[in-house]
């Protein structure tokens, strides 16, 4: 029965209020359930099926799905009009529908979807490829925002698949997600904004608001909103400054807690620099960047109190070695023991023939402990350094065994960190009164990246090279080229240098086309171009002593010509080497493919790199580019970031980082503000456990247990 005035019954009413009673219920409910628990399927609308289509994105419950950011936008802000559009523009129109869709089968079972939009400066066809749904969604004569790019073709100018909102609608910037089979742009952002509203209005914010005020973040809940949907550029830009410094800090957090805020006061007392008289017996001069690092780590040393934890980095024949004599040779000189650990025993071997001659009348005394000595020798040189009768050891493996102890360990040096675990270190380091550390490493790092992943270790880059050492000379060519390179290698062979080839490592199974095993490879030259020349092979199958034994003798010029894969990235120093050929040059990272190239360089003559590659995509084609344009490690380093991320960058099982969600490691302000930020709240607050960062603390644990390792518990 109607009500007074032509209202709804009242039945209907009271019916309608007490749904949108229940309704407000269950949203109350919803606010205080932790979204991080809310399973998508909770939505409005949103299904087991649908939940099953946001796993296959990572995305499990509202809040993870409140961070499944953007990975672009398109701004709709500007219009244009259709007569300016120009090919391979991406653009946005206010247009008519003058046309209906129409669909029509091509090969394959394709829909292609055709349609005209006009406005008053002209007309304009738009296509979609496979989209059944797009007639029922575009109204004849409606006027509409449309967004593309401009292509030409045999049909004329086209908008190829625009995405489009009815006018009243459009206008403002719109995300664009990752998605999936099944689950478009439209339905994420639907349900990102539905999520959007469960938060609640005063979100709990992780970073303290005197931290926000102070590092111009804004508040969490502003930073959600505007990361999905941003009114205008600059909201976008202030969300995203908090939320990639956030995560930034997160991480760096979480690093600084895994490697452990301190070693306690250290036992050793360094007093006296002697680096000046050792600098002395150097037959060349140090650089400015190798007597600054010296330098720094003499300051730590010297500051009483914490041991120095210090990593020494230098390109490719920067002198890091000098640097690490030095710094044994103060220790020594103030009366207790240093150990330098090498990553293979053929360089514990250089290192230890070079620096008993360097320091043979300055009575430090150095010995050689290695796993293939023979036992009675392993027993005199260990009984001797418990006894205090040896200042300097060198080795690898062997200084960190059970039956090794010291008289008074004073330095601990690791060469090639990245060889050597936090556990390893940590066994050297035991073997003494907390003594100083100094890892160096050639794998050039950016400097603000390493602030992060090294946490608690100060870094010196030695970021020069000696006046002596001539750039090595990079090309690339093709296959087409090999015979000439062949040549080339002969003539310099012939000359009295030495070569190294590097083939792809190939793995178990694996086929490729035109890349060949470095076993097929150097039996094929030793059959045919370098029949009377010695050849050589290694490989990661090669047994550990065999290898060793080769590389042993490639050093003493018994064989000309090595073929290897990358186990020679870290291996012996061969001075007489002048060419490294690197075949399918394609298959490397920018720092590995610098890495090989630092085996060549080492002596006073020219030499070269050759890179081998047919490929010709973009990404190659940049790759090797900017190879053969520079020798500087750290450019390097920053374009191979910039160009791989820090999962290939590093090797995904050796840096270890957990995924980023919306960091670059190449915004490099980004990650300074993460570091001072991280360095205040430590300040401030002293601990993570503390009440004012538990949910700080909480972030942290969310991040690290996502890569499989919850950290801090």
């Amino acid at each position: 029965m109607p009500q007074k005035g032509g209202g709804l019954p009242l039945p209907f009413l009271i019916w309608e209020k007490r749904k949108q009673i229940i309704t407000n219920y269950k949203l109350q409910i919803k606010k205080t359930m932790s979204l991080y628990k809310m399973p998508v399927s909770e939505l409005k609308g949103f299904g087991e099926k649908r939940a099953e289509q946001f796993e296959k994105l990572g995305v499990h419950s509202v809040g993870e799905l409140l961070n499944f950011y953007p990975r672009a936008y398109e701004d709709w802000t500007s219009v244009e009009k259709i007569e300016n559009l120009k090919e391979g523009g991406t653009y946005c129109i206010c247009a008519k529908l003058g046309t209906p869709v129409s669909d029509a089968l091509v090969k394959g079972g394709m829909v292609l979807s055709r349609a005209t939009v006009y406005d008053d400066t002209g007309s304009l066809k738009l296509i979609w490829f496979n989209n059944r749904y797009i007639s029922r969604m575009l109204a004849y004569g409606g006027e509409y925002f449309f967004f593309g790019k401009i292509t030409v073709d045999n049909y004329g100018v086209q908008m190829v698949a625009p995405t489009f909102s009815p006018v009243g609608k459009g206008a403002g910037i719109h995300p664009v997600y990752r998605s999936t089979a099944g689950l478009s742009g439209k339905t994420i952002s639907a349900a990102v904004e539905q999520s959007l509203k469960l938060l609640p209005a005063q979100v709990n914010d992780p970073i303290p608001e005197t931290m926000r005020k102070k590092y111009g973040l804004c508040d969490l809940r502003q930073a959600l909103c505007d990361i999905h949907f941003p009114k205008t550029r600059e909201a976008l830009e202030t969300a995203r400054k908090r939320l990639v410094t956030e995560e930034l800090l997160v991480l760096n957090l979480g690093m600084r807690s895994l490697r452990g805020q301190s070693r306690g006061v250290t036992g050793v007392r360094i007093t006296e620099d002697h680096s000046a008289a050792f600098e002395k017996l150097l037959p060349f001069a140090m650089t400015g960047a190798q007597k600054r690092a010296v330098a720094d780590c003499l300051s730590d040393m010297m500051r009483g109190g914490a041991p120095m934890n210090r990593l020494v980095q230098g390109d490719v024949g920067a002198g890091k070695t000098a640097v690490a004599a030095s710094v044994c040779y103060t220790t020594v000189k103030n009366g207790f023991q240093a150990a330098f650990m090498a990553p293979t025993e053929i360089l514990a071997r250089q290192h230890y023939e070079n620096l008993s001659q360097l320091l043979q009348n300055t009575g430090v005394r150095v010995a050689l402990l290695v796993g293939s000595l023979k036992p009675s020798e392993q027993k005199r040189v260990r009984a001797a350094l418990a006894d205090g009768e040896i200042d300097l050891i060198i080795g690898t493996h062997s200084l960190i065994g059970e039956k090794t102890a010291f008289k008074n360990l004073g330095l601990a040096v690791t060469d090639e960190q990245h060889r050597f675990g936090v556990a390893q270190r940590a066994a050297l380091l035991g073997k003494g009164d907390n003594p100083h550390l100094m890892v160096m490493s050639a794998t050039p790092i950016p400097r603000t990246l390493g602030l992060i992943i090294f946490g608690d270790l100060d870094i010196s880059v030695i970021d020069e090279l000696p006046p002596s050492r001539k750039p090595v000379r990079t090309v690339w060519r093709t296959t087409a080229d090999r015979q000439k390179i062949y040549r080339f290698i002969k003539s310099e062979i012939a000359a009295g240098r030495q070569a190294f080839i590097v083939c792809p490592m190939i793995e178990e199974g694996e086929s490729m086309p035109g890349v060949a095993s470095a076993e097929e490879y150097a039996a094929e030259l030793m059959r045919g171009d370098f029949a009377d020349i010695p050849v050589a092979v290694v490989h990661g199958k090669t047994k550990s002593d065999e290898k060793e034994a080769v590389m042993a003798d490639f050093a003493a010029n018994k064989y000309a010509l090595l073929v290897a894969t990358t186990v020679i990235e870290v291996g012996v120093d061969v001075p007489n080497a002048s060419v490294m050929v690197i075949e399918n040059a394609e298959r490397f990272g920018l720092s590995q493919l610098h890495q090989l190239r630092g085996r060549v360089g080492r002596g006073s003559f020219q030499s070269y790199c050759i890179l081998i590659s047919d490929m010709r995509s973009p990404v190659t084609t940049e790759r090797l580019r900017v190879m053969c344009a520079t020798n500087d490690g750290f450019k390097i380093a920053d374009e191979d970031l910039k160009m791989r991320g820090p999962g290939d960058f590093f090797g995904e099982r050796q840096h270890g980082l957990p995924q980023m969600v919306i960091a670059d490691f190449a915004d490099t302000k980004s990650l300074e503000l993460s570091q001072r930020l991280a360095d205040d709240l430590l300040f401030t607050y002293k601990d993570l456990r503390s009440d004012d960062l538990r949910l700080l603390k909480a972030e942290v644990d969310r991040l690290f247990s996502r890569g499989g390792q919850n950290i801090l518990n």
